[in-house]
């Protein structure tokens, strides 16, 4: 595979994740996932300029400008500048994800850890006179639930959730990245001043607070910024109800002093036997009509190595292939015609063009920075 195509897969992936967000009602979080297949696509125009697809990317990032755009309730059409104080208000999910612990299967492991960090101290703090963990690091292989996971425990604890990132933080202004962070942790302060929680979620952290061979002024102040406000908020001597979750798919690019500073590094794996088989059961559960023969616990077990994303794919891949049929074999425009039920077979044809979208090497790296950083 060429650069140039597997930059086209980037944006492809970074665009249907945005997508995915948007259909799980969690729309402000969709837009750092579209700035992301924007940034992607702009690189491959500027990189090819001669290339017959550029287009269809110009097509594409204009749409994807325009989504944003109207994700923030903007106008679809301006001339890019914008109110500095709104910043952080953008950041603000005012639209509550509809995201619950129930909605989330299995990682009992890690539902407990976040507990403990988290839901417990903001229910009574007057039980933790050492204080409690602040800093919460989720990483592990793309899909596998980070960002519900946090998205859920706003929901827990009825938090302000700032959605951050990179392209919201970082300014063409000079001081104004770090400005941009200043005034994201004082308005989490304010929140926990009035006796509401406040969550500050960084969404790919490490294109945030990652290592860097060669580095800017304005990224080294705005890295140096964060870590000072990170520092006055995990405080143990402060009774503060803000907490910041990091979640990234590669743990090993953080520069390690940020590292440190999630007291909470929590490993979110491939599902195991048992999740799958509650994975594919909730994806099927929406879907029109499932045979009787659709056995859950024998595609639990031909699908190791899948992330809860692949399955997602999968039982969607599935469903596509009925309504395929459907419309190659009978009058869509008949009232009596309808969708057959889905059966075993339709799910094992999908598992055979369909491998797992995490490697086997990739695993290992994870397991390696787990055993050296693990604090769950």
């Amino acid at each position: 595979m060429s650069e140039s195509q597997e930059l086209e897969q980037l944006a492809i992936k970074a665009a249907t994740e945005a997508i995915q967000l948007e259909n799980q009602g969690l729309k402000k979080m969709a837009v750092p996932k579209y700035q992301r297949a924007i940034e992607i696509l702009k690189k491959l125009c500027t990189t090819y300029p001669d290339i017959s697809q550029n287009k269809i990317y110009t097509k594409y990032i204009t749409q994807y400008e325009n989504r944003v755009r109207e994700l923030k309730g903007q106008p679809i059409e301006s001339d890019g500048a914008t109110d500095k104080k709104d910043v952080v208000n953008d950041m603000i999910l005012w639209e509550k994800p509809n995201i619950k612990w129930s909605d989330i299967v299995g990682l009992d492991s890690v539902k407990k850890a976040i507990e403990d960090a988290i839901i417990f101290p903001y229910k009574r703090s007057d039980f933790f006179p050492l204080g409690w963990p602040r800093g919460i690091l989720l990483f592990g292989p793309p899909g596998c639930g980070k960002t519900l996971i946090a998205a859920a425990t706003a929901s827990e604890i009825d938090a302000a959730f700032y959605n951050v990132d990179a392209a919201s933080i970082m300014s063409k202004w000079l001081g104004e990245s770090e400005r941009n962070v200043a005034r994201l942790f004082e308005s989490s302060r304010l929140v926990s001043d009035r006796g509401k929680a406040a969550i500050i979620f960084m969404d790919e952290v490490d294109s945030l607070i990652g290592a860097r061979a060669e580095e800017v002024g304005g990224e080294v102040r705005m890295r140096n910024q964060f870590m000072k406000e990170m520092d006055s908020i995990v405080d143990k001597n402060k009774k503060l109800h803000v907490y910041i979750i990091g979640a990234t798919n590669k743990p090993w690019s953080l520069d390690e002093a940020f590292i440190r500073r999630f007291q909470k590094r929590i490993y979110i794996p491939l599902p195991d036997v048992d999740t799958r088989r509650g994975i594919f059961e909730l994806y099927s559960r929406q879907l029109l009509k499932v045979g009787n023969d659709v056995n859950f616990d024998e595609l639990a077990k031909i699908s190791g190595g899948y992330s809860g994303s692949d399955i997602h794919d999968i039982v969607q891949a599935v469903h596509l292939k009925v309504v395929r049929e459907f419309f190659t074999k009978c009058n869509p425009n008949d009232p009596r015609a309808k969708l057959r039920p889905i059966i075993m077979k339709d799910f094992s044809d999908i598992l055979t063009e369909r491998r797992p979208s995490v490697s086997k090497e990739m695993l290992l790296k994870y397991d390696n920075w787990y055993r050296d950083f693990k604090a769950l």
